[in-house]
């Protein structure tokens, strides 16, 4: 029972994909069918976490083979709870997209192509060994640059070029870092080269191993320098396809991270300070970044960058507290970025603009759906008690702990950047009266579409807040749960021992 529901998630998506692919002449059907689809993947992802939760840690061995040398799936508590999250924004988004994208992008294999996204994302998080983990960030590479260049506009085509060959370098990056540790110990499942990297005489070669990791995940999470790909192509797919590589795909490089460098490699004061190092970075880049876009959508892919270094910051502090708030920040941002785009295409269809100095009155003209876009907006702030307050406060303390003020001070510079960046956000776009009228030819369309259709443009912001606010007002639950992973993560024999009984 319990190997088969750590499977069904990712054939769910698998099989929804399948369907979609063989009804492909009737597209008027796929976004019922996605909805539907997206809607039982939540209770099954939930499903496995309530199971990973009460029976502990579920592995599965793909044909019979005992691990190390079969293919293993595991399922923590850590790898659940992401399980869950990318069920929960795939709904969003797949509710988003039904009236949002226009019918060509739709005829053209929009909906199966999301689907196979999402089965790449729940099988890399999910992967037992890193040879799998590597043919599911495959997947997710190929059916991103699908969705990124759907359409064929020029700024789509040309952001997805930069996306798909930094990210191509990221994967051969990868793939060499698994060749020297494939050398090193002659196997690639993570449990077993937990136990067979201490043993490795050659330290200098298992950092040199370490420092092709950080660069391949470094690429795909965007830490500074490596992060120009994301702002250049993040703005140029439709606001749901946005949506989901916000909040989802850069979540996996740091989930990678922090599954490879905690669980692989020992601990090493010179990585450690150099993923310090590289998340202060981060956080300035990205908040200076931030502050000098109009583009709304820009200035969301470039706070992407800024709170990446947060999570980063907690992996080079590499204590159980520090991993804790890691760990409750992946959870907040997946949810906050994902509605932060909705947000952003939303404002779009209302005003007929991307750049924010031309919009204006929002407020005035929708309170309600103001009031919606406030959650997500306020929360990747951190004002209290909404979602992003309680990690930072933990990373701000695990920073204290260990006397590590420089990473302290980018905390607290990333946030005041970002209180300051939705600050004046917040006043031009939804305080300030509108100067002019809208020039777009297609404002009048999107107007009348929110007016007739409101719950697939509002709904999705309901479904994503309201996670927000229980994060948010819930933070006990999730400061536990963070805790625990944040201890197994630290002290991995319990992981070891389920795949290697």
């Amino acid at each position: 029972m319990s190997e088969s529901l750590l499977m069904i998630p990712l054939l769910w998506q698998m099989a929804y994909a399948l369907l979609l692919i063989f009804c492909w002449q009737i597209p008027q059907y796929h976004r019922i069918v996605s909805i539907f689809g997206n809607a039982i993947g939540v209770g099954l992802s939930a499903l496995l976490f309530v199971w990973v939760k009460d029976k502990g840690i579920q592995v599965l061995n793909a044909g019979g083979w005992a691990a190390p040398y079969g293919i293993s799936f595991v399922a923590d508590a850590f790898s659940a709870i992401l399980v869950l999250l990318t069920s929960i924004a795939g709904l969003a988004v797949s509710i988003a997209s039904t009236n949002t994208l226009l019918d060509r992008r739709i005829h053209f294999g929009y909906f199966p192509v999301f689907h196979f996204l999402l089965a790449g994302l729940i099988g890399a998080f999910i992967a037992g060994d890193l040879f799998n983990l590597y043919v599911w960030f495959e997947i997710m590479i190929i059916s991103s640059f699908v969705l990124l260049s759907l359409g064929g506009l020029k700024a789509q085509l040309e952001g997805g070029v930069k996306y798909f060959t930094l990210n191509m370098l990221a994967s051969v990056i990868f793939l060499t870092a698994v060749a020297v540790i494939y050398g090193l110990t002659g196997t690639l499942n993570m449990a077993d080269l937990s136990i067979k990297m201490a043993a490795v005489d050659n330290k200098i070669l298992v950092r040199i191993a370490g420092i092709i990791f950080l660069v391949g995940f470094g690429i795909k999470s965007a830490v500074f320098p490596l992060y120009s790909w994301l702002p250049a192509s993040y703005h140029t797919p439709p606001a749901p396809v946005s949506a989901i590589f916000g909040g989802l795909l850069t979540k996996v490089g740091v989930y990678a991270m922090a599954r490879v460098f905690l669980l692989i490699f020992p601990e090493d004061p010179f990585l450690n300070n150099l993923f310090i190092s590289i998340a202060i970075l981060t956080i300035v880049a990205g908040g200076l970044g931030a502050m000098m876009q109009q583009n709304i959508q820009r200035l969301f892919s470039y706070l992407i960058v800024c709170h990446i270094g947060f999570m980063v910051i907690g992996l080079g502090l590499r204590t159980e507290a520090a991993i804790a708030g890691m760990v409750f920040y992946m959870i907040h941002d997946i949810i906050v970025k994902t509605n932060l785009f909705l947000v952003g295409g939303l404002v779009y269809q209302i005003e007929g603009h991307w750049e924010r100095r031309h919009c204006g009155g929002l407020y005035d003209r929708y309170p309600w759906i103001s009031f919606l876009m406030a959650i997500p907006l306020f929360s990747v702030v951190g004002i209290p008690p909404l979602s992003g307050f309680w990690p930072k406060i933990s990373l701000v303390l695990a920073a204290f702990d260990v006397k590590q003020y420089w990473a302290l001070g980018a905390i607290l510079l990333g946030s005041f950047l970002t209180l300051y960046i939705i600050g004046v956000l917040w006043i031009e776009v939804f305080w300030k009266q509108r100067k002019n009228e809208p020039d777009q030819v297609d404002f009048l369309y999107y107007k009348n579409l929110l007016a007739k259709d409101k719950f697939s443009l509002v709904f999705p912001l309901v479904l994503l807040g309201a996670v927000s606010l229980y994060i948010g007002f819930g933070a006990e639950s999730i400061q536990k749960l963070s805790q625990q992973i944040a201890k197994d993560l630290i002290h991995p024999e319990t992981y070891i021992r389920a795949v290697l009984p």
